[in-house]
C-alpha cells in the first residue's frame, strides 16, 4: 500500500469548506470596528445557549477561563473542595487551585474515561463544594445519577464540557445538566474558533449576571466593581467565526460519529480487536461526539505503535501521558502513584487516532492497515 499523509487533524480541510461564508463574517467584524464584545458576541451567546438547550450562554477568552469564572461565581472559596477526575486536561485542575479550593480527585471508568461515580460519593465530605464532571473525548457522562446525588448534598455541578459540544444523554445537551456548563473553542474542538475562546453555559438568570461581570473585572456597570473579577472577554472576531461554524457543527459530529463506525468496522475486519481496545460509543441514550477517537493497546506497544504510524505519515496524540494527581505542580495534594489505577492504565495505553470530519474512509483503511502492519496482521 502506498503511503498517504493522515494528520491527526486537518482545519485547512475544514476552513476550504466554509471560506465563502467566514470571510463575509470577519469583514462585517472589521468594517463595524466593534471587537471586544458587542452584537456579535451576543448574537454568538444567544445562538449557542439555544444550541446547547439553556438559558443563557456567556463568552470568556478560554475554556479554563470557563471553569474559573463557573467557580468563582458559585462562591467557591479557600477551604473548599471540588472532586473531579485526575483525567483530563490540566485546566480542570488548574482552575480548581486558581479558585482557591482543593481538587479531590476520584478515578474513572475504563471504558468511558468518566468519573466513576461510586468513588464520586464516597469521596463528598462537609467541604465538598462542587463537582466538576468530565465530559471526556465527547462522551457525556451518565450525569442523572450524579445531578440526584449533588441534589442530596446540596452542591453544584459544573460540567467540562470542553470537548462535548453537542453530545447528549437522553436528548439532553452537554453544559445543560448542571449549574453551569464550560466549553474552550480551541482550534482543534468540535466547534473551533481562530484563536482561543471559550463559554459558560447556564439556566441561572442570577449566575448568568455574576459571570458577564466577572469577565470585565467584576464591573456590572462602567467603573462600579461589585466583585473581583479579571479580563476574560471573548472577541467579537472569534464571536463571528463561531457562529459561521455553529451552523455546520451538527453535520460535522455526525461525520465524527460515521468515522468512529468505520473504525470500528476496519478493526474488526483486519481481526485487531483482540489488540486494539476500541472506544465505547456508549449506550443508545448517549450520542457520543468523538473530539477524540481514543484507542488502547497494551503498555509495551503504545510508543512503538506511535512511532510507526508517524513513520508511516500518520497522525496521532496522547491524552493524557501524566495523569493530573502525577503532575508535579500538584504534588502538594500529597497523592503517590497507584492511587488512581484506572486513570494511569489509560495514561499508558491509550492513543488517538485521527477522525476528524473530512477524513475520508480510504485515509481510515490506510490508518488501520498500518495499525495491522504492525501487529503482523493482514
Amino acid at each position: 500500500m502506498s503511503q498517504l499523509k493522515v494528520p491527526l487533524l486537518d482545519l485547512k480541510a475544514q476552513f476550504a469548506a466554509i471560506e465563502q461564508e467566514v470571510w463575509p463574517a470577519l469583514e462585517r467584524v472589521v468594517r463595524s470596528q466593534q471587537f471586544i464584545l458587542g452584537d456579535e458576541v451576543a448574537a454568538f451567546e444567544r445562538e449557542v445557549a439555544e444550541y446547547c438547550g439553556t438559558q443563557e450562554a456567556v463568552g470568556c477568552a478560554s475554556g479554563t477561563d470557563a471553569l474559573l469564572l463557573s467557580l468563582v461565581a458559585c462562591g467557591t472559596e479557600p477551604g473548599d473542595e471540588v472532586i473531579t477526575s485526575p483525567y483530563t486536561f490540566f485546566a480542570t485542575a488548574g482552575s480548581i487551585v486558581r479558585a482557591g479550593a482543593r481538587p479531590v480527585f476520584v478515578d474513572i471508568e475504563p471504558d468511558s474515561y468518566n468519573l466513576n461515580l461510586d468513588a464520586v460519593a464516597a469521596a463528598i465530605t462537609a467541604k465538598t463544594r462542587a463537582i466538576i464532571p468530565v465530559h471526556l473525548f465527547g462522551r457525556p457522562v451518565e450525569i442523572g445519577p450524579l445531578l440526584d446525588l449533588a441534589a442530596r448534598h446540596g452542591i453544584d455541578i459544573i460540567e467540562d464540557a470542553c470537548q462535548a459540544i453537542g453530545a447528549e444523554w437522553h436528548g439532553k445537551r452537554a453544559g445543560s445538566f448542571g449549574t453551569a456548563g464550560c466549553f474552550s473553542f480551541f482550534p482543534s474542538k468540535n466547534l473551533g474558533a481562530f484563536g482561543d475562546g471559550g463559554a459558560v453555559t447556564t439556566s441561572d438568570v442570577d449566575l448568568a449576571k455574576r459571570l458577564r461581570a466577572l469577565r470585565v473585572h467584576g464591573m456590572e456597570r462602567r467603573y462600579h466593581h461589585r466583585w473581583i473579577g479579571w479580563n476574560s472577554r471573548l472577541d467579537a472576531i472569534q464571536a463571528a467565526v463561531l457562529r459561521v461554524k455553529l451552523r455546520h457543527l451538527d453535520r460535522w459530529s455526525e461525520a465524527r460519529r460515521r468515522n468512529a463506525q468505520q473504525y470500528r468496522e476496519l478493526f474488526h475486519e483486519h481481526g485487531l480487536t483482540d489488540l486494539v481496545r476500541l472506544p465505547d460509543p456508549g449506550p443508545a441514550h448517549v450520542r457520543h461526539v468523538f473530539n477524540q477517537f481514543v484507542i488502547r493497546v497494551p503498555a509495551e506497544h503504545r510508543d512503538p505503535l506511535r512511532k510507526h504510524l508517524r513513520n508511516h505519515g500518520v497522525g496521532t496524540e496522547v491524552y493524557y501521558p501524566v495523569p493530573l494527581h502525577l503532575q508535579e505542580a500538584l504534588a502538594f495534594l500529597g497523592y503517590r502513584e497507584g492511587a488512581f489505577p484506572e486513570a494511569e492504565r489509560a495514561a499508558r495505553e491509550t492513543i488517538a487516532l485521527p477522525v476528524y470530519p473530512e477524513l475520508t474512509r480510504d485515509q481510515q483503511a490506510y490508518v488501520v492497515q498500518t495499525i495491522a502492519d504492525y501487529f503482523g496482521r493482514r
